[in-house]
């Protein structure tokens, strides 16, 4: 059973961080709005970044949990930037901070995990060499990160699912001559 007191300090920090940056949101601001003392935030956790860390881990574990196949990169795209759509004021503020990396390491297992789970199912007939198969999971995985940091650095604009979705139009085929290619060095 999970921890209530546990809960309730990353369910406040999470209000917190969408009213206001992260550097400027303190132990003492977290533990006075959820009501507990100080010792129980450190017996939790070690600090804010260690709060941090925790949450956007347990988000990409969801994430993976929720979504066990990916159709389409377009799918794997949109995946990975609904969470920052619902959370989008403490995403930017995390974003913004001196922990981005934190940020950085979930959305990296996220497109992993989406992207895999793409390849896996899109080429799951196509005997395509292991080293191929992970240069096209590598790429896409560059090409999903680099499109949500992108969107997010410039303030994560709403048009982006229109884009993503003219994106795949034009590329579509791409990952297909990606594997007919590895076919035939192989064969």
């Amino acid at each position: 059973m999970p921890n209530f007191t546990k809960m309730a300090i990353k369910s406040t920090f999470i209000k917190l961080l969408n009213e206001k940056p992260l550097s400027q949101i303190t132990v003492k601001d977290i533990v006075e709005e959820c009501g507990v003392n100080r010792n129980s935030f450190y017996y939790h956790f070690q600090d804010i970044p260690a709060l941090v860390e925790e949450i956007v881990t347990e988000e990409a574990d969801r994430i993976i949990a929720e979504y066990p196949s990916i159709d389409s990169i377009e799918q794997a795209l949109n995946v990975a930037m609904d969470f920052a759509r619902k959370n989008r004021r403490a995403i930017l503020h995390i974003h913004n901070s001196a922990n981005r990396d934190i940020y950085e390491q979930y959305l990296w297992k996220v497109c992993q995990h989406v992207v895999s789970s793409y390849v896996n199912v899109a080429f799951a007939d196509k005997p395509i060499a292991d080293s191929d198969r992970e240069l096209l999971i590598r790429f896409y995985k560059c090409e999903c990160f680099g499109m949500v940091m992108e969107w997010m650095s410039s303030g994560m604009r709403d048009d982006m699912p229109e884009q993503i979705r003219r994106l795949c139009e034009l590329r579509k085929g791409m990952a297909e001559e990606m594997v007919e290619r590895s076919l035939k060095r192989r064969g």
